[in-house]
Order: structure tokens, then C-alpha cells, then sequence
């Protein structure tokens, strides 16, 4: 083969290429439809991560779209308050919105299988299951009632078990607590005495400062130290056993989703998966120096006694029994992610865990 007619052809193949993308990209780009949407948050704009994953996802559709399809984002409280997302897609009041599903427990327990079953799988093992187990469709059949699709959005890995003005020995230290807790975890809560309340991030600071709360839990350093709970609350606990891991949600209306085109459907699904690739990261990298400066400011770091971990543990599976004995929607799901969880852990007890443990033995600085 002559070489230097191989690379000079070659050459004038990629030009063409390169020419005839750049001549079609502005006629595609003019054969779409102009889109204007709104899309309202659960989370307010300090947070960078969570709100900025907003952010982040209306940016690229706009560049993917050559700004034919336009988001517009709104902090909690700018449209509705963070924890009423949920209605705010049903009724159509916004076409989208970014969320936590397990806020949305009083709707229906079903409500938390989107962001993650306490104690069921990390954040990995979750995201398995939603992406490849046929778990996220089994909970958009079960959004049909509620006019919302939806797409996970982001999460934060195993988020921290929050911050307590007192020190938790036992399960008595826990009962009668006015504890801030996200969704579908203060019903197991209860059972154990607790008294949950549920507070949108931006409103949890003041209740504990006034006192309205005992204690709060939000999602890790970097978000906790931004929202200042070191300032009022002296204990850090760990871990956030009711999210091991934490999917974010992507509602849509139902209607508003039939309406889009097709290409603008997959421009929606890519940048759900690039914040979801985006935001866990993120936090993984600035959790360490955040607890670092925590500590370094007073902060006393603890973990949970085993005995409160085991009595959670207990209750929150004998809860699940009963309400896959009363709730059909509940148990379909459930009964998905069960055998799924058992073969995440298998094998993650056979390399992932292993490999963890030797390393953190070994790794002392």
C-alpha cells in the first residue's frame, strides 16, 4: 500500500466527514421545534451539588439543542416549596422537576424505592438494579397513576446519620428525639419512638437552632457543613443507615414527555445520565475535606451503637413484610429488589468488600 496515498485519502475522508457535520448540524438544529420548560427543585441554590445538578442538566440539553430546547431552573420555594415537587409535575403546574421520591411517602410507601430501601444495597448496588435489574421500570408503571416519568438523577452514596445536641448510647437515647429525617425512614422511626420530622434542607437549620427539632441529618460534610449543623448540633453520627444509597429523581409530567420529540427524549435521558455520573463523584471528593474541617472545628465524630444498627435493621425488614402483605404496589416492587440485593451482596462479599477491607487495614495515612 502507498502510505502517503493511504494518509492524503484518509485526509480527504475525514475533511468530508468533518464538512458534512458541520453543514448538518445547523439544518437539523433548524428542522427543531423551540421548547421552553420549566423545572423546579427540591433544594435550594446553596447546594451546589444537589441544586447544581440542575444546573448542570439544563446546560447541556441547551448545548445538545443548539438552544432549541430551553430549561429554566428554580430553587426550592421560587415556584413551590421543596417538598411539593411531586405535585407540582402531577398537576402540571412545571413540566419537570428534580427530587427525592421518598418525600413523597404519604402518597404511597412505594414512594421509596426510587431513592433507595434502608438497609437494602449501596449506592452502586442500587443503581444496578434500577439501570439493569428492571428496577426504574417497575417504578415508572407504578408513576402512571401519578402522571410522572421519571429518570434517576444523581445521588449521594451512603450519606451520614446526622447531627444530635446529645449523645446516643441506645435506642432509649432515641426515643421521644423530634428528629429531621428524609421520608420513608421516620415510619420505621416511629415504631422505635422516635418522633421524625420532615423539613425541606433549606428550613432545617432555623428549626434547629430554635429548638423546634433535637436533631437533623441532610446528606454528608459537604452539604452539612455549607448548611452550618456544626454551629448547633456538637454530635456527628454515622452511618445514614436509611440511605445506604440516594437516588435523585428527574419528574416529568406525563403529558408534557408524550409531546417532546424523540431526539429531545434521548437529549433528557443523556443528561440524566451524565448528572448521575457527575454528582456522586462530586461529593466522594469533597466529603474527606469537609469532615476533616468539621472535626478540626469541634465536631465530635461517632458512629451508631451496633444495637441501635440492629434494631433498625429489624424493624425496617419486619415494617416491609407488612406492607407487602397490605400493599400490592409495595410488594411487586419489592419482591424485585429482594433476590437482586442477595446477589449484590454475594458478590460483593467476594471481591468488593474484601479488596475494601484489606485496603483500609493497610492504609493508616
Amino acid at each position: 500500500m502507498d502510505r502517503r496515498k493511504f494518509i492524503k485519502t484518509a485526509g480527504v475522508g475525514a475533511a468530508g466527514v468533518a464538512t458534512a457535520t458541520a453543514l448538518a448540524a445547523p439544518a437539523i438544529a433548524q428542522s427543531m421545534p423551540e421548547v421552553k420548560w420549566r423545572l423546579t427543585s427540591s433544594f435550594p441554590k446553596s447546594l451546589d451539588t444537589l441544586y447544581g445538578g440542575s444546573e448542570l442538566f439544563a446546560k447541556m440539553i441547551g448545548e445538545m439543542s443548539d438552544n432549541k430546547f430551553q430549561i429554566r431552573t428554580f430553587a426550592a420555594g421560587e415556584i413551590v416549596p421543596g417538598l411539593q415537587v411531586a405535585d407540582a409535575i402531577q398537576n402540571a403546574t412545571v413540566e419537570m422537576g428534580q427530587t427525592a421520591a421518598y418525600y413523597y411517602f404519604g402518597k404511597d410507601p412505594s414512594f421509596v424505592f426510587e431513592t433507595g430501601l434502608p438497609f437494602s444495597m449501596n449506592q452502586r448496588q442500587y443503581s444496578a438494579w434500577l439501570t439493569h435489574g428492571g428496577g426504574s421500570q417497575l417504578i415508572n408503571e407504578f408513576y402512571k397513576d401519578y402522571n410522572i416519568v421519571s429518570f434517576p438523577f444523581g445521588g449521594t452514596g451512603c450519606q451520614m446519620g446526622g447531627w444530635f445536641r446529645k449523645e446516643i448510647n441506645s435506642m432509649d437515647d432515641m426515643k421521644g428525639l423530634k428528629f429531621r429525617v428524609g421520608g420513608f425512614a421516620g415510619l420505621i422511626l416511629t415504631r422505635l419512638g422516635v418522633v421524625p420530622q420532615q423539613i425541606a434542607g433549606g428550613d432545617i437549620y432555623p428549626a434547629l437552632e430554635k429548638g423546634t427539632i433535637d436533631a437533623c441529618e441532610w446528606v454528608g460534610p459537604y452539604d452539612d457543613e455549607k448548611l452550618g449543623f456544626n454551629k448547633v448540633a456538637k454530635y456527628y453520627y454515622y452511618p445514614g443507615w436509611w440511605e445506604g444509597a440516594s437516588v435523585g429523581s428527574m419528574y416529568i409530567n406525563s403529558k408534557a414527555w408524550e409531546t417532546l420529540p424523540k431526539a429531545y427524549k434521548a437529549m433528557v435521558e443523556t443528561a440524566c445520565g451524565l448528572v448521575s455520573s457527575w454528582m456522586v463523584p462530586k461529593y466522594d471528593a469533597g466529603n474527606p475535606a469537609a469532615l476533616r474541617r468539621l472535626v478540626a472545628a469541634g465536631t465530635v465524630l461517632k458512629p451508631f451503637p451496633n444495637s441501635v444498627l440492629e434494631a433498625c435493621f429489624n424493624e425496617s425488614y419486619k415494617y416491609y413484610d407488612e406492607l407487602s402483605a397490605q400493599n400490592p404496589k409495595f410488594k411487586k416492587i419489592y419482591e424485585s429488589l429482594k433476590p437482586f440485593r442477595n446477589g449484590e451482596v454475594e458478590w460483593f462479599r467476594t471481591a468488593e468488600f474484601s479488596f475494601d477491607n484489606f485496603n483500609l487495614r493497610r492504609i493508616v495515612s
